[in-house]
């Protein structure tokens, strides 16, 4: 009688990121709405210029810029004392490098002021390396899946085992466990070096993982 065998499969693939998206915010706080708008289109204009002389000399993969915003409020000291009305301005922008060398010096530069915000960088991949990655991790995957169910047909005295089924991770289940995908990708922790003039923001190598669940039959040997 043949006996089943389900196993999951699991792999990585580590990769350095080719691209680096750099979220940036430019915003104020006045009392005045006409100050506030004023000091943000400024800031604004600003750093749109730096950004199309980055894009004129090669070094971004895309941009993109959000629209202004304004708005009021009247904010609430430690005493719980309402305090005058601020005007509240922000406008959001994103610039992808491909040129991850020049991304730490410009982020320092641009980001001198009370007007402009880092928010974070995203490291990423081309879509069409993404893609080859992940068809790596999830061939490794099902490499692993079918190397345990060697393993636990020889500890069991069983022939070699024939593959019954194969899944995304979780659809084998009697309640399937959403996964997103059968490969997910994260990164690393980046580090960035700013004891110097500018920021080197060192990136980390992303790490793409894949997960497969299998069934496999083996007869005695």
């Amino acid at each position: 009688m043949a006996t089943v065998i389900a196993v999951r499969g699991n792999a990585e693939q580590r990769i350095e990121p080719e691209l680096g998206a750099v979220s940036l915010s430019v915003g104020v706080s006045e009392a005045e709405r006409n100050v506030a708008m004023s000091r943000t289109t400024e800031a604004h204009e600003r750093l749109i210029a730096a950004v199309r002389e980055l894009e004129a000399s090669g070094a971004l993969d895309s941009w993109s810029a959000g629209q202004l915003r304004v708005w009021a409020h009247r904010p609430w000291n430690a005493e719980g004392k309402q305090l005058p009305m601020v005007h509240q301005t922000s406008a959001e922008i994103e610039v992808v490098f491909t040129d991850l060398a020049k991304l730490g010096e410009w982020v320092s530069r641009v980001s001198i002021g009370n007007a402009v915000a880092l928010g974070g960088i995203d490291w990423r991949l081309t879509d069409a390396t993404r893609k080859r990655v992940q068809e790596r991790a999830q061939r490794d995957a099902v490499a692993d899946a079918v190397a345990k169910a060697a393993i636990y047909a020889s500890a069991l005295g069983l022939g070699a085992p024939t593959p019954v089924e194969l899944a995304d991770t979780g659809l084998l289940t009697a309640h399937p466990v959403p996964q997103g995908g059968g490969e997910r990708m994260f990164a690393m922790r980046a580090v960035a070096d700013t004891s110097g003039g500018g920021a080197e923001f060192t990136p980390a190598k992303l790490v793409i993982e894949a997960s497969v669940d299998a069934r496999f039959s083996a007869d005695p040997a």
